[in-house]
């Protein structure tokens, strides 16, 4: 796989196969003008009206009409099928922030191997936006500016502790593990919350309300 496909100093929205509002691909672009499609994502795309500057993947769940839509240059085809398009493209686009839409909702597998591939901490930072919640992998310490009562909810991929300030149920004595405790619907107790995880493997899922304050804080950390 090629290190690397795209390098920009704008943040990127990559768009996924999956279920996703135009109205979902809109707020990311508010926020990430670089468009971006994974493989199939292409389709959504071009029918919200809208020209990927690059589509990367393995293209076999992409229509040939579709592709026939994109010039030859910005298609970029990696056929290893060691990794999902999803980490193709993480592998192979180096931004400031990456915002995903579709690759939230439909199949719960490909949901799985979307978290499976964040907390990894594969290239640029990233953060997935659904229907109704954001999720992000929290490998280092942010300070998040929210609402009193907004609900964050803290999952573990892998054993981690984490400090924490203004939640409502601290986390500091917790081990937290896939199979063990977790901290979900768990909410903010003052207008600043401060995270600091022992190491990597906890996905943070905030309403989608909270976007620009998470990538304040995750320009800010």
């Amino acid at each position: 796989m090629a290190a690397s496909i795209v390098q920009t100093s704008q943040n990127v929205t990559l768009v996924g196969a999956g279920q996703a509002s135009k109205a979902d691909l809109d707020i990311a672009l508010a926020f990430a003008p670089y468009l971006i499609a994974a493989d199939g994502g292409a389709e959504m795309v071009l029918n919200y009206g809208n020209t990927p500057k690059k589509v990367i993947g393995d293209f076999d769940s992409i229509n040939r009409g579709v592709l026939a839509k994109i010039p030859p240059a910005d298609q970029h085809h990696v056929s290893e099928q060691d990794s999902t398009d999803f980490e193709k493209c993480l592998t192979g686009v180096i931004a400031p922030l990456i915002l995903g839409v579709g690759f939230l909702g439909a199949r719960l597998d490909h949901q799985l191997s979307g978290l499976n591939v964040l907390v990894r901490h594969i290239g640029s930072p990233c953060i997935l936006i659904g229907e109704q919640d954001l999720i992000f992998h929290l490998n280092t310490e942010i300070s998040l500016q929210l609402e009193i009562g907004t609900r964050v909810s803290l999952f573990p991929m892998a054993t981690v502790h984490c400090q924490s300030k203004g939640l409502e149920w601290p986390v500091d004595q917790l081990e937290m593990a896939p199979s063990g405790a977790i901290s979900i619907s768990n909410g903010a107790a003052e207008t600043t919350i401060w995270l600091r995880p022992a190491g990597p493997g906890l996905l943070v899922v905030l309403p989608k309300a909270c976007l620009p304050a998470v990538i304040r804080a995750l320009k800010l950390s």
